[in-house]
């Protein structure tokens, strides 16, 4: 498919905002949406817009960093398949032994040129698609969801591996076994959307219900002041070392006097370097740690 044809809009070059989910516990009621509820799997990977536009394609994440350097093979495929003037939401993974593997998504962002040409080859990425904010240059963002969808579903008419599109379904008791059975493939869980929702980059539109495991963790940093920390950094130990697994929401004023009390310098030197990447971090946040 030639990229001669239309551009984006102006006003959607990236970096763009992206619509956010707000996590709720379980399937939500129907009632906790306007219009018919909409569900989709929830995909363990990056959040990845796809700009085809005249000059070529880029993708860029969710905080607005540019991947197309790390994803070739989604560049590619979406030059000849994305017509020019179009914007795809959607999530790139990677599968390994039909599970997700989101390690193998991590290790692209430190890998150097040959690292990054074989995992390309070993493990490639797949795009999975679920909204279109703009068609044949059109912004489409302030159309609702069922017809974003139906626009989406016209464009990967024509997609291929590694393009795919997300599976959505209004039957909750489909939506009910896809996030209990889905689980083993490593799916974080369920995504619902309204179908009468315009698309609103920045704010939380959906709702999200992810598997929830226990599992005791170290305070190992934090994010801003010792004395008003606004951020837990998680470590766990593993092989001898204490990995960074995670980061907290936001803590709440109180919250974060109560962790402040307990926080203490390390006793000797820190295992973890006193600024560490976004990347390592959270999913292509830039962030400075006090560790």
């Amino acid at each position: 498919m030639s990229q001669s044809g239309e551009m984006i809009p102006p006003a959607l070059r990236p970096p763009l905002e992206v619509a956010l989910a707000k996590g709720v516990k379980g399937i939500p009621p129907a009632s906790a949406l306007p219009g018919q509820m909409l569900f989709e799997p929830k995909f363990d990977g990056y959040r990845v817009l796809i700009f085809s536009d005249r000059d070529g394609v880029s993708l860029s994440s969710r905080q607005g960093k540019d991947l197309t350097g790390y994803f070739p093979e989604l560049v590619e495929a979406s030059k000849s398949m994305i017509p020019a003037g179009c914007i795809v939401d959607g999530e790139a993974v990677v599968w390994s032994e039909d599970r997700l593997n989101f390690e193998a998504l991590q290790g692209r962002l430190s890998a150097g040129k040959e690292g990054l040409r074989s995992m390309v080859l070993e493990l490639p990425a797949t795009f999975v698609g679920f909204d279109v904010l703009a068609v044949a240059g059109q912004d489409a963002r302030g159309l609702p969801l069922v017809d974003r969808r139906a626009l989406l579903e016209e464009l990967a008419t024509v997609w291929a591996p590694p393009l795919s599109l997300s599976p959505q379904t209004t039957d909750r008791e489909l939506a009910q076994q896809w996030f209990e059975g889905l689980a083993d493939v490593r799916m974080e869980g369920l995504v619902a959307k309204s179908s009468v929702q315009p698309y609103a980059g920045g704010k939380r539109i959906w709702l999200k219900a992810k598997h929830v495991s226990e599992l005791d963790v170290v305070c190992g940093a934090v994010m801003g002041p010792v004395h008003r920390p606004t951020e837990i950094v998680a470590g766990l130990p593993l092989r001898g070392e204490l990995r960074i697994v995670g980061r907290s929401s936001p803590l709440k004023p109180a919250d974060s006097r109560t962790l402040a009390r307990w926080l203490r310098p390390a006793a000797g030197p820190h295992p973890w370097p006193s600024t560490v990447k976004g990347t390592t971090l959270d999913r292509f946040n830039r962030e400075s740690l006090t560790s």
